[in-house]
C-alpha cells in the first residue's frame, strides 16, 4: 500500500478536552540505544519529528527520562514555537541509572522535580497531560498504593503546572481509585495484538469516555512475529506493522495510537496505516492471534 496517508481516515478521539487524531507518534526512539544517550542521528531526529507534524500528527508522547533529557531537548528544537493543536503527552514516576536502568522516582520531591524537568525542556508553562508511570514493577501493572502520588499531581494541577493527569503501567482498581481522586483522561498500558489482557479494561474506559493508549503496540523491544500477521498484510498488500496498527484502530475508538520510530520513511508507513480497511475475514485471523497467545 501507499506510504503516504491522510491520518484523518483514522478518525479523532478526545484526550481530556482537546480532539486529537487517533495517529499520534512516540518520541521513546529518537534517544540513543536503549533510550539512552543522544541518538546516532540527530538530524534525522529532528526531520522525523516535523514530518510527523507536517502528515497531520497533533498527538506527541514522551518523557524527560528519555535519555534522559534527550528527546525532550529534541522536541522543543524541532518544534518550538509548537503548533497550536498540538498536544505533548509526558510521564513521570520514573528516572535512569548510570546504567541506563529504569528506576522509580516517585517520592513527591521527584515527582515534582520531574514536572520541573520536563516543563524546562520542552519549554512550556504548562503540561497537557502528565501520566503517573507505576513502578511498582516494570514489566507489567502490579498492585501498589498510589494515593500520595495522586495527591502531588493534584496539587500541580491546582497550580496551573500540569492541566491533565493520566495513569501509566497501572491495574483497573488503582485506576478506579485515581478516578476517585482525581479526572483521569487516559490510560497507557502496554497493550497490541498479542499482548491482550487489558481487553475488559479497555471497554470499560471507552463507555466512560477515557482514552487509552497502548505503549509497545508494535511489540516493543520484542517486534511483534505471526505468521498469521504476516499473511494478512501479504492478502492486503500492506507491511505486517501497518496491519498491527490497523487492527488496533478497529480494536476501540478510545485507543489513541504513539508507534515510534527514528526514520521518516517508517513514520510514513506508520502513519499511511489509517488507510488500511481490514476486512472481516482478516480482522478474525488477527483476534486469534490474542486468543492464541
Amino acid at each position: 500500500m501507499s506510504s503516504t496517508s491522510s491520518i484523518t481516515a483514522a478518525g479523532t478521539y478526545r484526550l481530556g478536552d482537546r480532539t486529537l487524531n487517533r495517529l499520534g507518534y512516540g518520541a521513546m526512539q529518537l534517544a540513543g540505544p536503549g533510550v539512552f544517550g543522544p541518538p546516532k542521528n540527530r538530524p534525522e531526529a529532528l526531520a522525523v519529528l516535523r514530518a510527523a507534524v507536517a502528515g497531520g500528527v497533533n498527538h506527541i508522547d514522551t518523557s524527560d527520562f528519555y535519555g534522559p533529557h534527550v528527546t525532550n531537548e529534541i522536541i522543543r528544537e524541532a518544534l518550538a514555537p509548537y503548533p497550536g493543536d498540538l498536544v505533548l503527552v509526558t510521564k513521570i514516576g520514573a528516572r535512569r541509572g548510570a546504567d541506563a536502568s529504569w528506576l522509580p522516582a516517585f517520592s513527591p520531591d521527584e515527582l515534582k522535580r520531574a514536572v520541573d524537568d520536563n516543563l524546562r525542556n520542552l519549554g512550556l508553562e504548562q503540561l497537557e497531560v502528565v501520566n503517573l508511570r507505576l513502578m511498582f514493577d516494570t514489566h507489567g501493572p502490579a498492585e501498589g498504593p498510589i494515593a500520595e502520588q495522586l495527591a502531588v499531581l493534584a496539587d500541580l494541577r491546582r497550580q496551573g503546572l500540569v492541566r491533565h493527569i493520566g495513569l501509566s503501567n497501572a491495574t483497573a482498581r488503582q485506576i478506579a481509585e485515581a478516578r476517585q481522586m482525581v479526572p483521569i483522561v487516559c490510560v497507557q498500558n502496554q497493550y497490541n495484538l498479542a499482548h491482550r489482557a487489558d481487553d475488559a479494561l479497555i471497554d470499560d474506559l471507552a463507555r466512560d469516555g477515557i482514552a487509552y493508549v497502548p505503549f509497545f503496540p508494535l511489540g516493543g523491544f520484542s517486534p511483534l512475529q505471526s505468521a498469521t500477521l504476516s499473511e494478512v498484510a501479504e492478502g492486503l498488500k500492506a507491511t505486517p506493522m501497518q496491519v498491527a496498527l490497523a487492527w488496533l484502530l478497529k480494536r476501540s475508538p478510545n485507543i489513541l495510537l504513539i508507534p515510534g520510530t527514528s526514520s521518516t520513511a517508517h513514520l510514513n508507513e506508520n502513519l499511511a496505516a489509517a488507510d488500511l480497511d481490514l476486512p472481516p475475514q482478516a480482522l478474525a485471523a488477527l483476534d486469534g492471534i490474542g486468543r492464541a497467545g
